[in-house]
């Protein structure tokens, strides 16, 4: 309990985080750090619906807007530059709000991220041999003997996550359960409220195609076009894999008519939402709001709840 204080806010796209996170500046001493995999980049902002130059000047948020298109990000950095913001902020004696959508990066950043060896073709061909000759089931019980956890958790049907876990053996000489555990050890450093804001499903559905229309009349394709022109990105960049760039990108390319990228657009932003929706089920101790009609009130009322029983402590 003497850990400091940090509010996540999560929920699937389109759902009014930002929105909330901006608001609740106003009640409380806090900063905002954004926790989206495609708001890094910068010149992708209407497909990303990142908040307005004004927006971000009332509201600043750290983490947003700072990454070329052609470049990578992984979970792994997201967490280290999440710490490091989060301790400039505790440090001025404000709280860390964390917003967004990513869910890989909450896990990361809470859970912590085990460090596995790199995949090696040598290993994995030895084990495909062995599978070849004496079938999956004999590697699957190699598996429970050497780490029963895994084991017990990986279906003996499973051939690629028992060859990783093998893999990882052989290579570390530790299990993947124990990999896990050491990367427990190094869990966020704060003491957390989640608020999380749940659509409903029909909600989510229609605000997909509508947002991809309102995203459209504001020059989506124009920004995408400027993007296409540069010879250093093509389609395989993860910033090109953006639910709606990749579909556009496809059309620029040929391969899909107008209708194919809007119709495709629209049915991967809904299946990111099942994802994220599907992630949050699975979370415990989250405060669940609706969506659509939460009273801010009644937010400002569990955070502060949560701060006065256990005041914040600084570091």
């Amino acid at each position: 309990m003497s850990l400091p204080p940090a509010i996540f806010i999560i929920g699937p796209t389109a759902s009014g985080k930002t929105g909330l996170a901006m608001k609740l500046m106003a009640h409380f001493s806090i900063e905002l750090i954004s926790v989206d995999s495609a708001l890094i980049y910068k010149d992708m902002d209407i497909g990303t619906a990142k908040p307005t130059a004004d927006e971000l000047v009332k509201s600043p948020h750290r983490l947003i807007n700072f990454l070329d298109p052609s470049e990578s990000y992984s979970a792994a950095d997201f967490r280290k530059d999440a710490l490091l913001e989060m301790q400039k902020i505790t440090e001025k004696g404000k709280i860390p709000v964390l917003v967004g959508g990513t869910m890989l990066y909450y896990r990361a950043l809470e859970n912590g991220l085990a460090v596995l060896p790199e995949a090696d073709p040598e290993v994995r061909k030895k084990l495909s041999a062995e599978a070849d000759e004496k079938g999956w089931d004999f590697l699957h019980q190699r598996l429970v003997e050497v780490d029963p956890v895994a084991g017990k958790r990986i279906h003996p049907n499973d051939k690629q996550r028992i060859q990783r876990a093998l893999e990882v053996y052989e290579l570390s000489g530790k299990p993947l359960t124990e990999l896990h555990k050491e990367a427990q050890l190094d869990a966020l450093p704060y003491r957390l409220i989640k608020i999380a804001l749940i659509p409903e499903r029909e909600w989510i559905r229609d605000l997909a195609e509508k947002r991809f229309e309102m995203m459209m009349e504001q020059g989506f394709l124009d920004e995408v076009k400027a993007l296409y022109a540069r010879e250093d990105l093509h389609a395989d960049l993860p910033s090109m894999r953006c639910v709606g760039y990749r579909q556009a990108w496809q059309y620029l390319d040929g391969k899909l008519d107008a209708d194919e990228m809007k119709e495709r657009a629209v049915i991967a932003t809904r299946q990111l939402a099942k994802r994220q929706m599907t992630w949050m089920r699975s979370e415990p101790n989250i405060i669940k709001f609706d969506a659509k009609n939460y009273a801010l009130d009644d937010v400002v009322d569990s955070i502060q709840a949560f701060l006065d029983a256990h005041p914040p402590t600084f570091t």
